[in-house]
């Protein structure tokens, strides 16, 4: 695997970090992520067509990109990949086309070969895509139980719109695989959120997708009106620092789900995936340390019994309200995994609005909000 990275800037593409590939035409497979009005930049994507013509291309807005140990705003970045030993095949579809998000994700697998598949990649719109359905469809027709990982594209903290493509200018509602095959590919995962819980668990009792209008039989918004203080009118997006732990019925673990908005005309709060009645919650809070420690504690997962594995290329996606809690010391989460893996490693990511990836080792893939997902990638 050789890889080449860089940065659209002043109308033209740089070198930003590792530069192996000699021949741009040998490159077959290019991850841009980027603000979403540079991204949907035509003069962009030509440059794409002209240097990378016999590449696969996926593109995804974000809320912050990563590249290297470093976190960039209101940029472009791109990873080029050239393979092998790998062979990838990818395929687009979009929300217009389904009347539910688990239809998507279940046509959207159903479109990759099984045989010898060993990866899916997932990069879906981050609004008008129903991450919970998407990535519970995708599962339902994933009878290999092959691993998939991935996010929700973001738009900064606007929550307008998002956009990802496939060889294309990127448009909203578009959700994009690609899967990797043959036997050549070692592919890691780790997602470690970092959040205290605290307080009493408490149940979910009126509730529809990722809607909650009751907890414990009263008014979620009364609940955290005490909870979120001022922060209930808040229309700067403070709420992605109140998120919630969810078990679903039946479930043993927790997962975090952000708080996107407050509805007050429907009287419900609006989670950045399904919150469904049964669930136990409890709420949570953020400790600076304790997220960082995560982030490396992903990476040390990785690497389990073997400190100095040091992957080719390491996938970062955290979430957009990791970046608004961390604000100046954002950095900081994605330096310990810079630092755990090496200078070998080409890194490269997004912040967005939901993380894709099992929430325990060897475990189904779930939609995830507030963690560090890291995803590696080797070729044997």
């Amino acid at each position: 695997m050789k890889i080449t990275q860089l940065v659209f800037k002043n109308h033209e593409l740089s070198v930003n970090g590792k530069d192996d590939i000699e021949d741009p035409l040998l490159v077959n497979f290019v991850l841009v992520f980027g603000k979403k009005e540079l991204i949907a930049d035509g003069e962009l994507y030509n440059l794409l067509q002209q240097r990378f013509s016999s590449a696969q291309v996926v593109l995804c807005s974000t809320a912050g990109e990563i590249i290297g140990g470093t976190v960039q705003d209101e940029t472009v970045i791109l990873t080029a990949v050239q393979f092998e030993k790998i062979d990838i095949k990818t395929c687009s579809l979009n929300i217009a086309e389904f009347p539910t998000s688990f239809e998507l994700g279940k046509s959207l697998i159903s479109q990759l070969d099984k045989k010898e598949l060993g990866y899916v990649l997932i990069l879906s719109d981050g609004l008008l895509v129903n991450g919970t359905q998407l990535v519970a469809g995708m599962q339902s027709g994933n009878d290999r139980s092959v691993l998939i990982t991935g996010g929700l594209a973001g738009d900064g903290v606007q929550f307008d719109h998002t956009l990802v493509g496939l060889n294309s200018k990127p448009i909203k509602g578009n959700v994009v695989a690609v899967g990797f095959y043959g036997s050549n590919l070692d592919i890691r995962s780790s997602s470690i959120s970092g959040w205290d819980v605290f307080g009493p668990e408490r149940i979910v009792t009126k509730a529809s997708g990722t809607k909650v209008f009751e907890i414990d039989q009263q008014s979620a918004i009364d609940l955290y009106k005490t909870y979120l203080g001022p922060y209930i009118n808040d229309q700067t997006n403070s709420t992605l620092l109140f998120p919630l732990a969810v078990r679903l019925p039946g479930k043993s673990h927790y997962f975090a789900r952000s708080i996107l908005s407050i509805n007050q005309h429907a009287n419900c709060m609006v989670f950045a995936g399904d919150v469904p009645e049964g669930s136990t919650i409890r709420f949570m809070k953020a400790s600076f340390k304790k997220l960082i420690n995560a982030s490396e504690q992903a990476a040390r997962q990785i690497s389990g019994d073997y400190p100095s594995y040091s992957p080719d290329f390491a996938l970062l996606i955290s979430c957009v309200g990791r970046k608004t809690i961390l604000d100046q010391q954002i950095e900081e989460e994605v330096a310990v995994v810079a630092d755990h893996f090496g200078n070998q490693t080409a890194i490269a990511g997004f912040y967005s609005y939901g993380e894709i990836s099992p929430n325990l080792l060897n475990g189904p893939c779930e939609l995830h909000n507030q963690t560090m997902t890291i995803t590696t990638f080797n070729e044997l």
